[in-house]
């Protein structure tokens, strides 16, 4: 029985996969707009970041729409089909789950964010543009 209930979801996220894919194409929202110099600096912010991911995991997809309102080039990193990807989040974050936000590329201070909601809050605090 526990195989057929393993293959059945399997299945399901064969079938899910390509809709949740084009489902979030669709429904990105457009990057908030930023002076030449502003968009330096935060990109300049981000190549200290990187972003450990499944393609079609819910939460990734919910961190990475944040990623694009946000206009952030944070590197992604497929922990699902690259095996050195997914043991560096094991050697680092201690465990694979995703998304995981690696904060620092200097392995003397890295920390690993993971959960998606915490993400999301981390990178609005720091990127979020000021209201005026």
């Amino acid at each position: 029985m526990r195989i057929v209930i393993r293959y059945f979801f399997r299945t399901l996220r064969l079938i899910l996969t390509p809709f949740m894919l084009i489902s979030e194409k669709i429904s990105t929202p457009k990057s908030i707009d930023r002076s030449p110099e502003e968009q330096a600096r935060v990109d300049a912010a981000c190549k200290n970041l990187a972003l450990y991911q499944f393609s079609a995991c819910p939460f990734c997809i919910k961190v990475r729409k944040e990623m694009a309102r946000l206009g952030l080039n944070i590197e992604t990193r497929d922990a699902q089909h690259n095996d050195s990807h997914r043991e560096a989040l094991a050697a680092g974050g201690g465990r694979v789950k995703v998304p995981c936000l690696l904060i620092g590329e200097n392995s003397d201070n890295e920390q690993w964010l993971y959960e998606s909601d915490d993400i999301k809050s981390w990178l609005q605090q720091r990127f979020e543009p000021a209201r005026s």
